[in-house]
């Protein structure tokens, strides 16, 4: 890398800390009724626009800094026969892999408190839901800046799993400058609706069964509250 290209770099990096942070504090400003909300929204539109997520493995995150909490639909998903995994680091600049989670499973805590599936086989996801703190017009998305899910797909680009950014709208930036390490994702699902990567670029494309002659129509679908303890514990430290 030449000094000029490696400045570059730096001031990109430096850029996306700031706007991370910038998104975050948005974020963790939501009052907590509009977060349910939202969460609602987005559980409705991710099980009626993909009605195959209750097919196959589907991996999620664990939510913190009030990202969308993907456990509630993950409840329903595996009621309808869906395999449910969560990410776990094996090391420091290394892909991730991928755990069966139930709520029987032993978790351990990882970094930050943030729980993961102790022991169990390697899952290959057929569907990577994707928390996001920002995603921009080509599909592109702002994380934690640690490169963990950038490394992650590319080592998962022979399985080709159905990558979903979830996220909520004040994230929406007009680019976050992708650089060739950067994996775009193939739809983006706010509490607005639904958002499709095509030919280089997001394209809304509403909310599913909501448009006559919607791409995304399906049968009415609806999102129920969870038992008390089907999650555990809840981990309260946030991830740096």
């Amino acid at each position: 890398m030449t000094r000029v290209k490696y400045m570059q770099h730096v001031e990109l990096m430096a850029w996306r800390k700031k706007l991370r942070g910038e998104l975050l504090a948005r974020r963790q400003a939501v009052p907590a009724e509009r977060l349910h909300a939202w969460r609602i929204a987005m559980d409705r539109h991710l099980q009626c626009g993909f009605p195959g997520l209750a097919r196959g493995v589907v991996a999620f995150c664990w939510p913190i800094r009030n990202e969308y909490d993907a456990r509630h639909l993950i409840h329903r998903l595996r009621q309808q026969g869906a395999i449910a995994a969560l990410p776990v680091v094996l090391a420091p600049n290394t892909p991730l892999i991928f755990r069966e989670w139930h709520p029987r499973v032993e978790m351990a805590l990882g970094k930050l408190d943030i729980p993961y599936p102790k022991a169990g086989a390697e899952l290959v996801p057929n569907t990577v839901l994707l928390p996001l703190n920002g995603f921009d017009r080509q599909g592109y998305r702002l994380g934690y800046g640690g490169g963990f899910f950038d490394r992650t797909l590319e080592s998962l680009r022979d399985a080709k799993p159905l990558v979903i950014g979830v996220g909520y709208e004040l994230g929406a930036i007009p680019t976050i400058h992708p650089q060739p390490w950067d994996r775009p994702m193939d739809y983006v699902v706010t509490e607005r609706g639904v958002y499709r990567r095509d030919d280089g670029k997001l394209e809304y494309l509403g909310v599913p069964g909501n448009a006559k002659g919607s791409s995304l129509s399906s049968p009415v679908c609806y999102a129920d509250e969870i038992a008390p303890g089907y999650f555990g514990e809840d981990p309260q430290n946030p991830r740096d």
